[in-house]
């Protein structure tokens, strides 16, 4: 590659492409039968190096974009034209596909200036039932930022991409599919058949997760990404199942379980959330069509036995009138000193209830009587344990706020009910489906925590841990305090024999041999049977950062990259999520998964408010990206599962919010907004984003100006810098700065100092002052052998290029854009290179100057200059006006 020139490509006219039934298409989508591209965009160039754009059609089935590689030739150097302004469409086209065919993302490219040195991390896994949104995006931003600074940095990094299969959500959402498309449940498929239809659907939803993070332009290595229901991910899961049960870590045991009638599963603790009501409230459950009353206090009486008078409790839940085992009252209540060891008869089933004393109940709450219900509440379970109560679990053959109805029905008929009141309360609500959680008594495995949360809470007192930012060490530490166990359900490893009789093994010959043993027979008496419940999906990712470098074998790259370097995640996962690895990691590998957590906070809407569907404040990132009308927001709120008010609602948030839908702001603007903000307090509008897509404008049309300055430089700049005048010195001074401040705010996870600073830079600096000041001797300038000249194109190019690879983490594709075509000009880049692997720039040895004058006047002139409305079209400004009144 020469000092410019062009590329020029063949093409012949696309009639068809066909492609085989379910094959992935190079965009990554999936296809069955023929796909045909609808249309030609205009040509992008693709080469050796890409310059400036490349061939892309899309397709009118999948409505993805086909990249396809012209035949080129480097013809004799002429000028490409540089567009007027900047474009995200143009810009972020096609540096991807380049990027990931050159292996520049992979540890194994080698770097000119590589170190010894080693940075992995893993990305939190999306679930494959949904897309990105804003929270994935900021996690990508991040990361990403942190990833590309390593390499340049010439780290070798591993950053491995990958999908949760989010068990349950998964199931739920084939179900509802199946039911929708084929009229068929999932009882009606065998196992076998029913997880193909789960791959089938997971072909299709993760590749459009993982075409997202490519449009995001994370740099993740593709050749290693994996799913949590891989063959070898499967093995690692087992594997981990296999050797806590050998620990003794896992064990069986009837306890309540969070219970979702809508996911016809139990939850862990982690995906319960508490709705607080502060009374009456009325709320749609899933699975039924009115919305049912929460909020209230129901009063009714219980008859004594043996003598006259009652005793009145209340419940917030008469519907589970048919488990009352007891009736429990506080041992210092005067109201039932004298009812101490009596008894009342339940109104349903004649069952005497004994009446216990406990000092577990509230005198204030109620009546101070309370019904002991061990089988469907947590404290009545405790209560029962304390004073050996039978825990009673019953059926009645309806849906359980029906049964509320009729239970209230019946103590009316039978004269029992004695009131209701508005009660505020914390309601258990299901993270993942938004049922109403009803704890049931049931069997399951769960996991010993107690040691392992120790080991973990140690990791971090002793410095071997760090969690980022540090006040989350506090809820860490507080949180592993009080954990016992975590539920796992249970995993197909396991084998019941018969009732209460388990075993184990990594294959079913394996689970048979340990039976023989443990139970001391022959395995001719001996009969299998899989358990038919499934793993906790936290469990399975608990296992990432390694089972991602093939534990439990014992591969390259998991000596070479575990522990992991950092985990960045949200803080809403550090006990989701972190935890779990920190546990598991080192409880089965016997170090710690990483050796650092950097957190960040939830992303909020521009007022503050958690992003809901409901309230119509959820945004797609790639709305953001390519732009969005507000007709296309409201048609998928449409599109989603809410009730008929929230879809109101959420459409008239959209309309006050997004009048004119979204602008496109391309790629870069939002991942620069994204990293502009503390990571623990994050409150981003669309008119912020749309402003980084403004300083995107400011960079395009500065490089645009260098290009032309540089025009008839003759030889290639090189990269000798040696400034004579104060304002050549002073330019490279505040770059030296902005070098060094860059460095102490990777350094230490400020990203937002890092934006803050280059950004100043770049309009202040070099633009305000630099620009403005250099102008007049480029213009005046007659080529190469002007020294002053040419020294100021040196500086010029030297300050751009640097600039541009500072910004490089966190705008990819403009920087890269923006240096491919500033490289013929400096003659010293390899030209089949990419700005992604060039060296990161480092502070220099030059020198501050003084020079807050010319900086000062150029910051009023330019703020007096927007007060008084002055533009090219109206120069001048009367002496009287307001602004130049201020000037006297």
């Amino acid at each position: 590659w020469g000092g410019g020139g062009v590329l020029v490509w063949t093409v012949s006219v696309i009639v068809s492409l066909e492609v085989p039934g379910g094959s992935a298409m190079a965009c990554g989508c999936s296809v069955a039968g023929s796909c045909r591209p609808a249309r030609l965009l205009a040509p992008l160039f693709r080469g050796t190096r890409p310059y400036p754009r490349r061939p892309r059609v899309t397709c009118d089935k999948c409505a993805c974009f086909l990249l396809f590689e012209p035949l080129l030739y480097l013809l004799d150097t002429t000028s490409v034209p540089f567009p007027q302004s900047y474009s995200p469409e143009y810009v972020e086209s096609g540096w991807y596909q380049w990027w990931e065919k050159e292996g520049f993302f992979t540890p194994e490219y080698h770097l000119p200036h590589a170190a010894s040195r080693t940075f992995s991390l893993c990305i939190p896994p999306p679930n494959v039932t949904g897309t990105l949104h804003l929270g994935h995006a900021l996690t990508v931003a991040i990361q990403d930022s942190l990833a590309r600074w390593r390499r340049m940095l010439g780290c070798k990094v591993l950053w491995v991409p990958g999908c949760d299969h989010a068990g349950i959500a998964t199931q739920s959402v084939v179900e509802r599919r199946l039911l929708r498309e084929h009229g068929k449940h999932r009882q009606d498929y065998g196992r076998e058949e029913f997880l193909r239809e789960v791959w089938k659907w997971k072909n299709e939803k993760g590749d459009e997760i993982y075409h997202q993070l490519r449009k995001l332009g994370a740099s993740l290595d593709w050749s290693r990404a994996c799913f949590t229901m891989d063959e070898g991910f499967s093995r690692a899961v087992t594997e981990a199942f296999v050797r806590l049960c050998d620990s003794g870590l896992i064990y069986r045991s009837e306890a309540l379980v969070n219970w979702s009638c809508a996911l016809g599963s139990a939850i862990s603790d982690v995906e319960v959330e508490m709705k607080q009501l502060t009374g009456r409230t009325l709320l749609s459950v899933p699975g039924y069509e009115k919305r049912i009353e929460f909020g209230t206090m129901v009063t009714f009486a219980y008859p004594l036995e043996g003598v006259e008078g009652e005793v009145s409790v209340s419940t917030t839940r008469p519907e589970t009138i048919l488990g009352d085992v007891a009736i429990a009252v506080h041992p210092e209540d005067p109201r039932y000193k004298d009812l101490h060891g009596r008894a009342c008869r339940h109104p349903f089933t004649e069952r005497l209830l004994p009446i216990i004393a406990d000092a577990l109940v509230d005198k204030e709450l109620g009546t101070g009587a309370v019904k002991v219900t061990p089988a469907h509440d947590h404290t009545d379970f405790l209560l029962s344990q304390r004073h050996s109560l039978e825990i009673l679990n019953f059926t009645i053959g309806v849906r359980r706020f029906d049964a509320r109805e009729r239970v209230m029905e019946a103590l009316m008929e039978k004269k029992m009910f004695r009131g209701r009141r508005d009660h505020p309360m914390s309601l258990p609500v299901c993270s993942r489906s938004g049922d109403v959680i009803e704890p049931l008594l049931r069997k399951q495995w769960f996991v010993r925590c107690g040691e392992m949360a120790g080991k973990a809470i140690q990791a971090v007192d002793d410095g071997e841990l760090e969690i980022i930012p540090s006040f989350y060490t506090k809820t860490w530490r507080n949180w592993l305090s009080n954990i016992r166990s975590f539920f796992t359900v249970s995993l197909a490893a396991f084998c019941p024999l018969e009732e209460e009789l388990w075993t184990w093994g990594r294959t079913e010959e394996e689970a048979r041999q340990r039976a023989v043993t443990k139970f001391k027979t022959l395995p001719s008496d001996i009969t299998l049977s899989q358990d038919t419940d499934v793993l906790d999906t936290w469990f399975s990712s608990g296992l990432f950062p390694f089972a991602m470098l093939g534990w439990p074998r014992k591969t390259p790259d998991l000596a070479q990259f575990y522990p992991n370097t950092i985990l960045e995640t949200g803080s809403d996962l550090i006990f989701f999520w972190v935890a779990r690895m920190v546990m598991l990691g080192t409880e089965l590998t016997g170090q710690l998964p990483f050796k650092q957590v950097l957190l960040h906070s939830l992303v909020r809407d521009k007022h503050g408010r958690k992003m809901s569907k409901s309230l119509g404040n959820v945004i797609d990132p790639l709305d953001v990206i390519s732009g969005v009308s507000l007709e296309r927001l409201q048609e998928k709120v449409k599109e989603g599962n809410l009730d008929p008010r929230e879809t109101t609602v959420a459409m008239e948030a959209q309309r006050k919010d997004f009048p004119k839908g979204i602008p496109e702001c391309g790629a870069d603007a939002m991942r620069f907004a994204l990293c502009s903000h503390k990571i623990h307090d994050i409150n981003l509008s669309v008119s912020q984003v749309l402003s980084c897509r403004h300083f995107c404008n400011k960079m395009w049309q500065t490089v645009k100006f260098t290009l032309g300055a540089l025009e008839n430089s003759g030889s290639p700049l090189g990269t000798t810098i040696s400034p004579l005048s104060s304002i050549d010195r002073w330019i490279c001074s505040q770059l030296y700065s902005t070098v060094l401040q860059c460095e102490r705010g990777f350094e230490n996870y400020e990203l937002h100092s890092v934006t803050s600073t280059l950004q100043s830079f770049w309009v202040h600096s070099l633009c305000d002052v630099y620009l403005e000041c250099v102008k007049p001797v480029l213009a005046a300038g007659n080529g190469a052998e002007d020294g002053e000249v040419q020294r100021a194109r040196q500086i010029l190019f030297h300050c751009v290029s640097v600039s541009l690879a500072l910004l490089s983490p966190f705008m990819p594709y403009l920087t890269e854009e923006l240096w491919q075509r500033l490289q013929p000009h400096g003659g010293t880049a390899d030209p089949s290179t990419s700005l992604c692997v060039q060296g990161y720039p480092q502070s220099s040895q030059l020198e501050e100057a003084e020079f807050p004058l010319v900086q000062e006047v150029a910051r009023v002139t330019r703020s007096l200059r927007a007060q008084c409305h002055m533009t090219r079209e109206r120069p001048d400004c009367e002496f009287k006006s307001e602004c130049c009144e201020k000037i006297i």
